[in-house]
């Protein structure tokens, strides 16, 4: 009889022994440290073996590099990036660059944790990666961007390959620096061919060697994975079920607003309160969410959108405040920002029947637990926004056959792999009597544990 483990959103009062066995800091609200115990609480719910656990607990490498990069102006500045490799016992490592003022090792190391989980879960031959600059993309200029994308390439290339290490966009990059990645690449001494530099980096423009749907894929996914769970969690009887849902949105950006706008303009949900780091805005009769994502794309933000056209149906808004934005009564809440968003204040606001998880680790232990006092139903970033990383192994696979894929074909695949996961995940809930993120972890690391087993443990 297997005995189910705590939920790793609530903080446990007692240390795993594994934390002090590899040295990790005691400082509870270490990003890494919380990451990891949800991994290791998970891995002692399905009785992992040790040597997996401390394998998994850690990268298996982590770059730091700084380099010095021409500004406008004629000075030089040094930045300082990072490339981690978590694990690659299922593949190539995978996972998207992120530039941000904010971004740090620990961080860093947490989203590649992150990937190795999400590609398990999903089923896909690759591994766990991620990187980031620490930079402030906003206020650079685009010739900036670009001497800042190709000195990081250049400081990172022998860390990186189209079957060792394929990076991604994240926060704050797009197909353009993908495509200035894959350029950079292809003009060095690593790349055997044109196809090298193709297939080193996914999310590339469509011209280059990038994938239809990918620039919609994680948006997608998290719709997908919506429509194959809510049924089941009672919240609606069929995907009929959709016309008129009541959703609210953190952040709208790439995963945000696709997300948004697939849900309302094909199955007619009601975008109701948006939120990004320009404010807060509600509108009850729904947001015209193109409208919307064409208001970001030009200023930056939601900001000043209330003033289009007052409150008439779709258009327009009201601003409110941070606790009314939260309090608005919906269906389905979609935090699609940054890390760590949802503390314990806004968790005791939160008026949602379900939280589907678009960024990776958005709330704090804290703040999961409140969540989970209150019956709010948590679908976990590994599973919900695992449509980006799919369809960029499509993209992968693509550059590799030299054969590209119609969008029906990439969104009936995407549909596919995301549905055979949410159901990996609601069997193990089942199985081992946990909440949905432990049963995420635990359908992702049933898989690497056998893969381990498999291939046993070097010498």
């Amino acid at each position: 009889m297997t005995i189910a483990a705590p939920s790793p959103s609530v903080r446990s009062s007692a240390r795993d022994p594994i934390f002090d066995e590899l040295g990790f800091p005691t400082d509870p609200d270490n990003l890494y440290t919380q990451t990891v115990g949800t991994m290791i609480n998970a891995a002692n719910t399905i009785n992992m073996r040790h040597r997996v656990k401390i394998i998994l607990a850690q990268p298996k490498n982590e770059v730091m590099v700084h380099f010095p990069v021409r500004m406008d102006d004629g000075h030089h500045r040094l930045f300082k990036g990072y490339r981690v490799q978590h694990n690659n016992a299922c593949g190539p490592y995978k996972g998207g660059i992120r530039y941000h003022h904010d971004v740090h090792l620990d961080d860093v190391k947490s989203l590649a944790l992150l990937m190795t989980v999400k590609c398990a879960l999903m089923r896909l031959p690759l591994g766990g990666g991620k990187g980031g600059v620490k930079c402030d993309p906003k206020s650079m200029s685009a010739g900036e961007i670009e001497r800042v994308t190709r000195r990081f390439t250049a400081a990172i290339m022998n860390e990186i390959g189209p079957d060792y290490d394929v990076p991604a966009p994240d926060v704050n990059t797009n197909a353009q620096i993908m495509a200035w990645i894959a350029d950079t690449y292809m003009s060095s001494v690593n790349a055997q061919s044109a196809n090298d530099g193709l297939r080193v980096v996914t999310g590339k423009p469509i011209d280059m060697g990038g994938s239809l749907g990918r620039e919609k894929a994680t948006g997608q996914g998290v719709v997908d994975c919506l429509l194959e769970m809510l049924p089941g969690l009672g919240i609606v009887k069929d995907t009929s079920g959709f016309q008129g849902l009541r959703i609210s949105i953190q952040g709208f950006g790439n995963v945000g607003s696709w997300a948004g706008r697939i849900l309302e303009k094909k199955h007619g949900s009601k975008v109701v309160a948006v939120q990004d780091h320009t404010g807060y805005i509600v509108n009850e009769n729904g947001f015209d969410t193109e409208a919307l994502a064409e208001h970001v794309r030009q200023n930056g933000g939601i900001a000043g959108f209330e003033k289009a056209k007052g409150n008439t149906p779709g258009i327009g808004g009201t601003l409110v405040s941070e606790e009314e934005f939260y309090k608005t009564p919906v269906d389905v809440f979609i935090p699609a920002a940054l890390e760590q968003m949802i503390k314990e204040r806004q968790a005791r606001w939160l008026n949602a029947k379900v939280m589907i998880e678009g960024a990776n680790a958005p709330s704090t232990p804290e703040g999961d637990a409140i969540l989970g006092e209150r019956g709010i139903t948590v679908i976990p970033a590994v599973l919900a926004n695992a449509g980006g990383v799919t369809v960029s192994y499509f993209e992968w696979v693509q550059n590799k056959s030299c054969h590209y894929w119609t969008e029906e074909t990439v969104d009936a695949e995407l549909n596919r792999t995301m549905c055979m996961a949410a159901r990996r995940t609601l069997v193990c809930k089942e199985k081992y009597r946990v909440d949905m993120r432990s049963a995420a972890y635990c359908a992702s690391l049933e898989h690497l544990a056998k893969v381990y087993e498999l291939r046993g443990i070097f010498p």
